[in-house]
């Protein structure tokens, strides 16, 4: 009698889709890098152009997307630069017009910087993708240039949706609330629902990473011989400072969570006579983060302690670029380009990626649902 050999039935492997993406104001790739996170089996998020007028920006983006970017004024950005078969843009056009540290250091002298909004939307209007996403600060969505650019949606067929996100509601251990305007065309699309089970917090980012060694004599943005950015994982931004025999005493009197008021309160002597004057506001200037909570925002000039809360926990120091980059939630082999000051403003001004999948993640299941891809 022979024997019947079973026969293991393999399920065949499906293609998944893929979205091309196009990435306006794209920066070092926060949003781009949220967006690849959320592909799976089913859909692909696949970036294949970007637009950034920061040289170094760009070449960070370049080195982790692996593809070309405009690096000049939006302005002269024309159809025939934009590659073809496009299905959604995302973006976020430059801020500082709308949000109130910008007002404070005089971006309203540049008015124009509110109408960039515009040169986005003509990319709209010359690809009409399926989808968009905008990305700003929540002041925004207050403005009349909102009013504008969600009204230029509508008329182009686009669905909207608008608000406000927090990232601790989305896995980042970071406060940072950011402003989104998105739009599906034909289909009503939705923001992601919060997730406040579970808040992440400071050591969450930094207790693995606590204990490595810092790099002083990082090499401020080298180039090859052909003009090139040399790229540099993450991991590698552990860069220190050398603090001044004063500054360091000024450290001692901060407590984690505690700021500049510790220090008026401990050591007025050592305070500078600017804080001693304002007795009220700026909170979180000269500012200790606390393991057990989210970190304030992460603002450009990390580095520079009297800038904000970005002293480390416990050390005597301020936060390095790789921990404000774990803060902002880019992986440790993330490619950054440039100088320690440009590679902290790419770190700074980014989407944090895991913020950015969860849009992505609710787009997914949007396009997936009615088929649109």
């Amino acid at each position: 009698m022979n024997k019947l050999k079973a026969v293991k039935k393999t399920k065949k492997a499906t293609t998944p889709a893929v979205v091309r993406i196009v990435d306006l104001f794209c920066g070092a790739g926060g949003l781009a890098e949220g967006f690849r996170l959320a592909s799976d089996s089913r859909l692909k998020f696949q970036s294949v152009y970007g637009v950034e007028i920061d040289k170094a920006a760009a070449a960070s983006y370049e080195a982790n997307f692996g593809h070309e970017v405009f690096s000049q004024p939006i302005e002269r950005l024309t159809r025939k630069d934009l590659p073809a078969n496009v299905h959604m843009v995302i973006g976020g056009p430059p801020c500082q017009g709308f949000s109130p540290l910008g007002r404070m250091s005089g971006s309203e002298k540049h008015p124009e910087m509110n109408k960039l909004w515009q040169q986005y939307f003509k990319v709209i209007e010359w690809l009409r993708p399926i989808a968009f996403v905008v990305e700003n600060v929540p002041e925004f969505l207050e403005s009349f240039e909102f009013l504008q650019a969600e009204k230029k949606a509508n008329d182009l067929g686009y669905e909207t949706v608008s608000g406000e996100l927090d990232a601790t509601h989305f896995g980042v251990p970071q406060k940072r609330r950011r402003g989104f305007l998105i739009g599906i065309n034909g289909v009503t699309p939705e923001l992601p629902e919060r997730d406040e089970s579970y808040i992440s917090t400071v050591r969450d980012a930094l207790w693995a990473i606590r204990h490595r060694p810092l790099t002083f004599d990082f090499k401020n943005g080298e180039r090859d011989k052909s003009g090139n950015y040399t790229p540099h994982p993450a991991r590698t931004l552990n860069i220190g400072r050398n603090p001044t025999a004063k500054s360091l005493l000024r450290y001692e009197c901060i407590p984690q969570g505690g700021n500049r008021f510790d220090l008026l309160r401990k050591r007025p002597d050592l305070s500078p006579p600017c804080w001693i004057k304002k007795t009220t506001g700026t909170t979180d200037v000269f500012g200790r983060l606390d393991w057990n909570a989210p970190a304030l925002t992460i603002r450009t000039e990390f580095f520079k302690p009297e800038k904000g809360c970005y002293l480390h926990p416990v050390e005597p120091r301020p936060i390095t670029h790789w921990e404000a980059a774990r803060l902002q939630t880019f992986p440790d082999d993330y490619l950054f380009c440039g100088t320690k000051t440009e590679i902290a403003r790419q770190i700074g001004n980014a989407v944090p990626p895991l913020l950015a999948k969860a849009i992505a993640e609710k787009m997914k299941s949007i396009l997936l649902e009615h088929r649109l891809v």
